[in-house]
């Protein structure tokens, strides 16, 4: 059974980077031909928002309303992948989720395995 957990800190102050890891475990490697994974956020009240996402030969693609403020990158070593949002405001305040998924983007059919989520707070 494929699992991913986030880790990260759940409280960020305004301008800061906000930074969270996903460990991959139960038999999926980051490196696994055909397989994406991204980083997914909600907002409280609001819908999915699709972030970004590393493919298997490690290309990344970026949401274009986030892609000045964010970078994802991995750990082949660790079975991890890293997101980091800089110059957070509250407005960046969601459940962060990481995923596995067929294709990147947020087409969420194409999605198999998800984080349980981790609440961000985006405050002073």
């Amino acid at each position: 059974q494929v699992q991913l957990q986030e880790s990260g800190p759940g409280l960020v102050k305004p301008s800061q980077t906000l930074s969270l890891t996903c460990t991959v475990s139960g038999g999926s490697d980051t490196t696994n031909y055909y397989y994406y994974w991204s980083w997914i956020r909600q907002p409280p009240g609001k819908g999915l928002e699709w972030m970004g996402a590393i493919s298997y030969s490690g290309t990344t693609y970026y949401s274009p309303s986030l892609k000045s403020r964010t970078s994802i990158s991995r750990d082949t070593s660790k079975n991890q992948f890293t997101v980091q949002l800089s110059s957070v405001t509250p407005e960046d305040t969601a459940v962060y989720y990481c995923a596995r998924s067929y294709w990147y983007g947020s087409n969420w059919t194409k999605y198999d395995y998800w984080g349980q989520g981790t609440q961000v707070t985006v405050s002073s």
